[in-house]
């Protein structure tokens, strides 16, 4: 197996984990914030919210690595 079809993978997976990760990810979002009554307070983010938090960004760094790499590998 090429190192260009290692990184194809590699885009797709993380492509699909990271879309994934954002949609679980929760916003403090309510029905009453859309009319501008949000009373929401700045809250640190812990425990399993906080690992997805960063699962995310490592998904996203390995994404872009992965496309960066395969525009710079000739295929």
């Amino acid at each position: 197996m090429d190192i260009g079809k290692i990184l194809e993978i590699a885009v797709f997976v993380s492509a699909a984990l990271t879309i994934i990760l954002i949609l679980l990810q929760q916003r403090g979002a309510s029905l009453g914030s859309g009319s501008g009554s949000s009373s929401e307070l700045y809250t640190t983010r812990r425990g399993l919210e906080k690992s997805l938090f960063v699962t995310t960004i490592v998904m996203a760094v390995i994404f872009v690595s992965s496309i960066m790499g395969l525009l710079l590998i000739p295929v």
